[in-house]
């Protein structure tokens, strides 16, 4: 929105800044984490108000989570209340990546919210059915690819660009539309199963976003991608408007979801930022890269596959329990040694996934 005080610049004004998809960014970094501290609390009391017993906490769950019963859930809307408020205000809404992003992302938290809610007005662990989840996960996920390949040049539009290799690209034709699909679900659900832990899933998707905010600002400029030999694909730049609302949002979360928690992100929270990751990769051509950036939630999405299968084959468990964020909880990790090697693990593979954009 403030991107048009730039039709008042003369083109070497105060208003002329409004031009820099940087300096928007740090307005909506700004804007998010302001609101995130003066919406929090307000918020939070409201969520415990409204829900009494807070979120329902699973009977065969790690026996220390009893103590954490009677915290509410539905955090989430704080970091997407955030997320919306800065993004309308300092991207540019003539862009179509950024209203492709937020429609997933708000899309992905509306059925969050309805899973929120019906866990907790059941006060069950079930919610909304996982069918259901699923089913509208990938209308908006077919959605999300149909758009983004119109949006994109047409010499990427179906393409399946590699990592590392120079101007490689995998022609798969109409079949991308349901590897995009995949893609957007499966971070989406992967994201969702990470958040089992205070403060566990949050960090790894502020570090995943901004790994994948530079490369959608990079990818966005022809300079850049020449310099660093990969498909440009115009327009991307301001994305990391976005990444940086989510960035503030996310620590602004992140202040009250610290052990021990005074809020949980829920499914509110969990499946928007998840279901954000998996439409900016798909935005910016980077969906494989995605599997290295958000590597943490790669092997725990992996970790209750392995399970659940294993199990009906066998009637025995690789895992102690599954996410494998629990296992380490049987094992005897105290709950914040989990989550700061979890994050530095996190922070690891972002450095390996943005080194694929020079490694040609």
């Amino acid at each position: 929105m403030l991107f048009w005080l730039t039709e008042l610049s003369d083109g070497g004004d105060f208003f002329n800044l409004f031009r820099y998809i940087t300096l928007r960014a740090g307005g909506a970094f700004m804007t998010a984490l302001i609101f995130g501290f003066l919406f929090g609390p307000p918020l939070i009391n409201a969520l415990r108000r409204k829900q009494g017993k807070g979120q329902p906490i699973r009977d065969d769950g790690p026996e220390g989570h009893f103590v954490k019963a009677g915290t509410p859930t539905m955090g989430g809307l704080l970091i997407v209340g955030a997320l919306l408020t800065s993004t309308l205000l300092w991207a540019r809404l003539d862009n179509g990546f950024i209203w492709l992003v937020l429609f997933v992302t708000m899309a992905y938290g509306l059925i969050g919210f309805a899973d929120d809610y019906a866990k907790v007005s059941k006060q069950n662990t079930k919610g909304v059915s996982s069918k259901v989840r699923l089913l509208l996960g990938f209308v908006i996920a077919a959605i999300a690819a149909v758009w983004a390949t119109y949006l994109q040049p047409q010499g990427l539009q179906l393409q399946l660009a590699l990592p590392i290799f120079k101007d490689v690209l995998l022609n798969l034709g109409w079949v991308y539309v349901p590897f995009a699909m995949f893609v957007i679900v499966g971070a989406a659900n992967a994201v969702n199963l990470t958040d089992g832990l205070d403060g566990l899933a949050i960090m790894p998707v502020m570090i995943a976003a901004g790994t994948l905010g530079v490369i959608a600002y990079a990818v966005g400029r022809v300079d850049f991608t020449e310099y660093l030999d990969v498909h440009y694909v115009p327009g991307t730049g301001e994305i990391l408007v976005f990444v940086a609302g989510l960035i503030g949002g996310g620590l602004g979360f992140l202040w009250y979801n610290a052990p021990p928690a005074a809020v949980f992100m829920g499914d509110t929270g969990s499946l928007a930022l998840g279901g954000a990751l998996g439409a900016i990769a798909v935005a910016t051509k980077h969906e494989l890269v995605l599997g290295i950036v958000g590597g943490l939630f790669v092997v725990e999405a992996l970790s209750v596959i392995i399970q659940v299968l294993y199990f009906k084959r066998t009637g025995k468990r690789v895992f102690l329990m599954a996410p494998i964020h629990h296992h380490y909880e049987k094992k005897g990790w105290a709950e914040p040694q989990i989550v700061i090697r979890f994050w530095i693990i996190s922070l690891i593979l972002a450095m390996i996934g943005l080194a694929t954009l020079k490694i040609r």
